[in-house]
């Protein structure tokens, strides 16, 4: 079978989103990207999870979305993926779910805040919501258009798509992402945590301000870049 390991990677981090709670149904889909061979390997769409093989998985070109392996119909989603795959250099992974708490910030249109070193260990600052798509946008290649947006708000804000792996589309959902399989997995896992620790913090105090700068630099530079000291060394 062509792209073997690929496509047995991209099932394994499907399954991996369902074991995590993060997906129920047909909701959500995991891909994976092999930048080498310029394609992408993703869910196919509206098939369960318990139903899904590694043969199910699809693979298509990363330049042009056309079906390069297999015998399914791709995730509706894959123009999302296609975009940031294209846009953001370095995400090697994407993760689109349904999880109840992300989704619940995203539906609200709202950032998510980072109220505590929880937030500050996976993203560096507040994980942004990007606006409503327009009524033509919804309408004429919308799941494209859906990947725009959030190319948009990431230069429009000017926020680094590696130091904060997390977006929330309004009125839809979660999209995250890594530099591999596993870490977007753990990213959708953290950001799933950090949204409900954000709702039940606001719940207890409804004007809790977020961290401080200083504190929040630590904790993410504890975690990532040249500084980093979490763990231990490879």
């Amino acid at each position: 079978m062509r792209f073997a390991d690929l496509r047995k990677q991209v099932l394994d981090a499907n399954l991996a989103i369902v074991e995590a709670g993060l997906a129920v149904l047909t909701f959500g889909n995991v891909s994976g990207v092999d930048r080498i061979e310029r394609v992408m390997a993703i869910k196919p769409s509206g098939v369960p999870y318990d139903e899904l093989e590694a043969e199910s998985i699809v693979v298509v070109d990363l330049d042009t979305g056309a079906t390069v392996d297999g015998d399914n119909r791709p995730s509706s989603d894959t123009p999302t993926h296609l975009v940031l795959y294209r846009e953001f250099e370095g995400v090697g992974a994407i993760v689109h779910t349904h999880s109840v708490a992300a989704t619940a910030w995203a539906q609200a249109g709202l950032d998510l805040p980072c109220f505590g070193t929880t937030h500050a260990d996976h993203f560096e600052g507040p994980v942004p919501a990007t606006r409503e798509l327009e009524q033509d946008e919804v309408l004429e290649n919308y799941e494209e258009q859906t990947g725009d947006v959030i190319v948009e708000t990431f230069r429009r804000r000017e926020i680094d798509p590696v130091r904060v792996p997390a977006v929330l589309i309004d009125s839809h959902g979660p999209f995250v992402w890594g530099p591999d399989l596993p870490h977007a997995v753990e990213n959708a896992v953290a950001l799933e945590t950090v949204a409900d620790l954000a709702s039940r913090t606001l719940a207890l105090r409804p004007d809790n301000q977020p961290i401080s700068s200083h504190l929040l630099d630590r904790h993410f530079s504890r975690k990532h870049g040249p500084s980093a000291y979490y763990g231990q060394p490879r």
